[in-house]
């Protein structure tokens, strides 16, 4: 039973070592992310300065892996080139070595003042950068925490005989260490937390020196896992995968000559401390201090290498692939929002394309890029899920009364755009195909009826896509209001029809029927403007009665 608690207590230990990691991140990305996307997206302009980024960023965050992810993010669409974007991971790499020199000192008497004022600060503050500081706080506070507690963990079991064998075995055989120190890395998502380990084992003499440092070298490796599996792993397209894969090919080589001079590590460590714990986080940071040196002059032909072996091979101008939708911004939510309301703009500018071909379709008496606007339309609709997905993977609790409201305002313009785009292919467009597929022509009046209604949608549809930016409460009265525009058109339509069947003026009552499916089409896909801009302005400053908008009075 001894042994059981043991384990538990070794198990929570490490996840609450995990979670104040977490903390501390989580709560800078929140307190600082606008601005560190925006910092970071001006200095990964040049290689050198991409370094240095890419260094203060990961030890703001204290962690490589997120910073990875959101430089793989940037490199995936195209906002910084390879080159840099190595230099920032090199760096970043360089930056997680930081919390650990820092953490390898004793500061466990700070730990209950660090909770306390974070917690006072999460309690007392509303959502904000204070109360993310606050998170910040407490992060560290149980992290300082868990690594006492840990040490002490390790103090009466040094000498038990379990322990001992294990350690004598890997000590026979470091690449096994450095691959089980790899598989730890991955599965915590953080070296931080491996690294640390490997120091509260390294400061009771537990592991032949030469183990210790294969296990280091594995943790490198593994943390280098992550940005694959999670930044490009979900993308069939092999172009974003080059700058992870090639963050990870650093690593390897780099651990593939730490293990060449293993034997002569631990002398080599010796001359700088004689202090165990101190020695591993020295080696840590001189390690990838190396690996930046070596390849920092080697980037352009390593860059040249992987866009060789991981070429470009889906279409990179797909309308429907993601060109906002930045994970590494999801632990800000402002930024994630913006990210998110800049897409939906491409569904309303996409929407447009549609409209436009459905114009020119309907007053040229041609099929003309029929295809091309069914492959908007394809697009339309898988992109707008994906905005939906992004929206949700946001924390909630997190969000305020103001967030929470444009996330339904961009769920709302999002779902209605893309309704919009189906009905524009699906009626609009399917009725032009027909009428061209039975010889019929449209009377003069109707086509001059249809260019009229057909601008004034196009224009309603642009007024929406101003609206989602800048709301305004006359302009989305007018739009509002638009709904019985097109539906006293429908109605004198139908009506007319009527008329011209009982007077026998139609050669065809089908064609005249078709006529008026068209007008209804575009009267829905009204509807869909307005309630994806307008209603929403209009609830929000008390506009709308149960059944239709207020009258105006002014």
């Amino acid at each position: 039973m001894k042994e059981i608690f043991a384990l538990l207590d070794f198990g929570g230990y490490i996840a609450l070592l995990l979670w104040g990691i977490h903390m501390v991140q989580s709560g800078v990305q929140r307190a600082f992310g606008a601005e560190l996307g925006i910092w970071m997206g001006h200095a990964l302009g040049r290689p050198r300065r991409a370094f240095f980024a890419g260094a203060a960023i990961t030890a703001a965050i204290q962690s490589s892996t997120a910073t990875g992810l959101m430089i793989t993010s940037f490199a995936a669409t195209g906002m910084v080139a390879l080159v840099p974007a190595l230099a920032a991971m090199l760096g970043a790499n360089v930056g997680t070595t930081l919390i650990v020199q820092l953490l390898s000192f004793k500061m466990t008497a700070l730990a209950p003042a660090l909770i306390l004022l974070g917690v006072w600060l999460f309690r007392s503050q509303e959502p904000g950068r204070r109360r993310d500081l606050g998170r910040v706080f407490i992060g560290l506070g149980l992290l300082l925490l868990s690594l006492h507690e840990l040490v002490g963990l390790f103090s009466p079991i040094q000498d038990a005989p379990l322990l001992q064998t294990i350690l004598e075995a890997l000590a026979g055989s470091p690449m096994t260490g450095m691959l089980l120190a790899a598989l730890l890395t991955w599965a915590a998502h953080s070296s931080v937390a491996i690294v640390v380990l490997i120091i509260s084992l390294a400061s009771h003499q537990h592991m032949d020196p030469q183990l210790t440092y294969a296990l280091v070298l594995g943790a490198n490796v593994g943390t280098a896992i992550n940005p694959i599996l999670e930044g490009a792993g979900s993308t069939k397209d092999p172009a974003n995968k080059r700058l992870p894969i090639g963050n990870l090919g650093t690593r390897l080589f780099g651990c593939l000559i730490g293990m060449i001079l293993l034997p002569w590590i631990p002398d080599l460590m010796s001359w700088f401390t004689h202090d165990p714990a101190r020695a591993v986080a020295n080696f840590h940071t001189f390690f990838n201090l190396a690996v930046a040196a070596l390849f920092l002059p080697l980037l352009k032909p390593y860059s040249r290498l992987l866009s060789r072996y991981l070429p470009r091979r889906t279409d990179p101008d797909d309308p429907g692939l993601p060109l906002y939708l930045d994970q590494s911004a999801l632990e800000v939510p402002a930024v994630a929002l913006g990210n998110a309301a800049r897409e939906a703009l491409r569904l309303s500018d996409m929407l447009q394309e549609i409209l436009d071909t459905a114009r020119q379709n309907m007053l040229n008496n041609s099929t003309h890029s029929i295809n091309h606007a069914r492959y908007i339309s394809n697009a339309v609709n898988r992109l707008e899920p994906l905005i939906t997905t992004y929206l949700a993977r946001l924390d909630q609790e997190n969000l305020n009364k103001k967030d929470t409201r444009r996330l339904n305002d961009i769920l709302t313009f999002s779902t209605n755009i893309s309704h919009a785009a189906t009905i524009s292919v699906n009626g609009l467009l399917s009725h032009t195909a027909k009428l061209r597929k039975q010889g019929w022509i449209l009377q003069a009046e109707e086509q001059t009826e249809i260019g009229k209604v057909m601008d004034r949608l196009i224009r309603n549809q642009r007024q929406a896509a101003a609206l989602f930016v800048a709301e305004d409460v006359k302009t989305a009265r007018f739009l509002a209001f638009e709904k019985d525009f097109f539906r006293e058109l429908e109605v004198a339509a139908a009506d007319r029809h009527i008329r011209k069947i009982k007077a026998g003026q139609l050669d065809s009552a089908e064609q005249g029927s078709l006529y008026l499916e068209i007008l209804r089409d575009v009267r829905t896909i009204n509807s869909y403007l307005v309630s994806a801009a307008a209603y929403p302005i209009l609830a929000k400053h008390d506009e709308l009665l149960p059944n239709r908008v207020r009258s105006n009075d002014d």
